[in-house]
């Protein structure tokens, strides 16, 4: 038996050597570090709390935050919502769904591609594809990209154009609701809409409970794609708080500054996944009798 537990630690051992060095290493460092001032070449000096002080003073920092919560809260229930509608569509038995189930995940696989930001900046350039398809309809040309709001509905719309794992999940719940409700239902004289809300929506409400928390932790996180095709932004409208921690880590050399900001972020998504799961027993349902 203590032999097999042993080879069983050597065949972890390469994960937990990668975890130690690449993930707990930094994350412990980063908060010594931002106790710290410290710009990666000369030795660190602590300083205390001065760069948690100087962040709540910084009015770049505070917009930051503002349009990431911005970003997030617009893009997570519409990637959630169209998500699940493609998923509740494809959850028919048609003819090739296989072939659309596919494609309508790859976006997930290509939409943090360098190639497909460059791109989608492209498409909404002013003589770019969507003004050019808006202008068949006689719709003048939209201003995307030099305007605060269409800045932020450009990487919105990136962002909820990958909706495919969510979806995927979707799909995989919404097959293991039982057809005998269904019918039950077809029976009292349920319509589809009425169906769809009162069986199919509560017995997914942990998958919902998933995806919702899972979108939340990777939108407030958000970098590639903003980066990209905004940058900042007009006014500095997508400017998120990941664009804020790169440029004073990697181009000002604010290291401890940046670990400070980085911390700051650490800590609200923390906050708000406690809060996600201190909600959900109101909410979610658990056919084993947990939750709702």
């Amino acid at each position: 038996m203590l032999k097999n537990e042993k080879a069983g630690y050597l065949y972890i051992l390469p994960w937990l050597i990668g975890f130690i060095v690449l993930t707990a290493y930094p994350f412990i460092n980063s908060f010594y570090i931002s106790f710290t001032n410290y710009d990666m070449i000369n030795e660190s000096k602590f300083i205390g709390l001065e760069n948690y002080v100087n962040l709540f003073k910084d009015a770049d920092f505070i917009k930051s935050m503002g349009a990431t919560f911005k970003y997030t809260f617009l893009t997570v229930p519409l990637q959630l919502a169209f998500a699940l509608f493609v998923a509740f569509i494809l959850n028919d038995k048609l003819k090739g769904i296989n072939f659309f189930r596919t494609a309508y995940y790859v976006p997930s696989l290509l939409g943090g591609n360098v190639a497909i930001a460059i791109l989608w900046r492209f498409m909404f350039q002013p003589d770019g594809f969507i003004n050019r398809f808006m202008g068949i309809f006689g719709i003048h040309p939209v201003a995307w990209l030099s305007t605060p709001g269409g800045a932020m509905t450009v990487v919105v719309l990136l962002k909820v154009w990958q909706f495919g794992s969510a979806m995927l999940i979707f799909l995989a719940a919404l097959k293991e609701v039982p057809g005998d409700y269904y019918e039950a239902a077809d029976i009292d004289g349920a319509s589809k809409p009425r169906q769809f809300w009162s069986i199919t929506i509560p017995l997914i409400t942990p998958t919902i409970f998933f995806n919702l928390t899972m979108q939340l932790v990777n939108a407030f996180q958000e970098f590639n794609g903003p980066y990209l095709v905004t940058g900042k932004g007009p006014l500095n409208s997508t400017y998120l708080a990941s664009m804020f921690i790169y440029d004073h880590a990697f181009k000002y050399f604010h290291m401890g500054y940046a670990s400070a900001a980085s911390w700051v972020l650490f800590v609200i998504i923390v906050a708000v996944t406690l809060i996600l799961f201190g909600t959900q027993k109101k909410w979610v349902y658990y056919s084993d009798g947990g939750g709702k």
